[in-house]
């Protein structure tokens, strides 16, 4: 499934910046894609305190850049370009406060052209890790929000690989139209953010090989059910039928009549994505996050992301639970992904 993102690293040689230097689950990644010849490898750590702990848990990290935010020759100059993209919201006391920490100094790496990409997350929170980025590097040209992906993959009866996306797992709690203060107009509504979700993961899915069948998730499936949920996901699959006509999307369809061919030809008859669907958009995060996790623990996936998306940069978040393997892999999405 790494394949396309092996194959692009391989074209272009991309820098990856890890906030968390010293932690030992870094440095067993970093030394694997050093190994690998995948990328190049900055830490962000004390320069002794990384190289002891390298040397403890035997990893060699000897080809990989280690930078301490404290003995930075350029902080002055990084702390003046975030003084100016936070200007009104940081003085420049809180600036150098934050850019002491891994987090800020990573992102600012990037934003400043230092690293293609930044993974963080073993020891910080997810929102540590976000809140930086959005104020940043913030959303790419056209994106209204940030949102997430899930790829789940498990090995095919053929001996191949079935995989599927999903989105939005992990970040966008719920979607609500965005209104003007002052004149009280909707400038975007949920639905329109939902079916950028949904392109966002198409393309994301994309990237891994998925030919994307996108299916807009309800407990509805074509007019069966009301409620403002249905409606809501019923707009988003013509908002995403807009903004990306040659994308093959349906909505609202039920799991089963997206999933099920059998189910699909009682429910959904005629629709080019029922029964066939390999990228699924929830309506909120509560139906994203159990979905995944249920098809993870019964359905024997791997579970990849989340995988953020609409950001200017790759930007990735670990669970604070990940081991080594996860690192190592979570590396090769964010580098690989533009």
């Amino acid at each position: 499934m790494f394949e396309n993102l092996i194959a692009a690293l391989k074209a272009e040689r991309r820098t990856i910046v890890f906030t968390e230097g010293p932690d030992a689950r870094i440095l067993e990644a970093t030394a694997r894609l050093l190994k690998d010849d995948l990328m190049d490898v900055i830490l962000i750590g004390g320069v002794d305190e990384v190289k002891a702990a390298a040397a403890q848990g035997g990893f060699d990290i000897e080809k990989a850049t280690i930078i301490d935010p404290a003995n930075y020759a350029e902080f002055d100059e990084m702390a003046q370009k975030m003084f100016e993209l936070r200007k009104g919201k940081m003085d420049m006391d809180t600036v150098k406060a934050n850019l002491a920490k891994g987090n800020y100094f990573g992102t600012m790496l990037v934003k400043m052209g230092k690293a293609d990409a930044l993974l963080g997350g073993a020891t910080y929170s997810t929102a540590d890790t976000v809140r930086p980025a959005l104020q940043l590097v913030k959303t790419k040209p056209g994106a209204h929000l940030v949102s997430s992906c899930f790829i789940l993959s498990r090995p095919a009866k053929d001996g191949g690989e079935e995989m599927y996306a999903m989105g939005d797992c992990a970040i966008n709690i719920s979607y609500e139209d965005t209104v003007d203060k002052k004149t009280g107009e909707v400038t975007l509504t949920a639905a329109q953010k939902i079916a950028e979700v949904a392109i966002e993961t198409a393309k994301t899915g994309a990237a891994f090989g998925i030919d994307p069948k996108v299916a807009m998730l309800s407990y509805s499936t074509m007019g069966s059910g009301k409620g403002p949920t249905v409606t809501m996901m019923r707009d988003a699959t013509a908002a995403a039928k807009e903004l990306a006509p040659e994308l093959a999307v349906d909505g609202e369809l039920q799991f089963d009549a997206a999933f099920s061919p059998v189910v699909a030809k009682t429910k959904a008859k005629g629709s080019p994505v029922a029964g066939q669907a390999n990228t699924f958009i929830f309506p909120d995060i509560n139906a994203g996050n159990i979905g995944y996790k249920i098809a993870q623990r019964l359905g024997g996936f791997e579970a990849y992301g989340p995988i953020l998306q609409g950001l200017n940069a790759p930007i990735n978040d670990l669970s604070r639970g990940c081991n080594a393997d996860e690192v190592y892999q979570m590396a090769i999405i964010t580098a690989g992904l533009k």
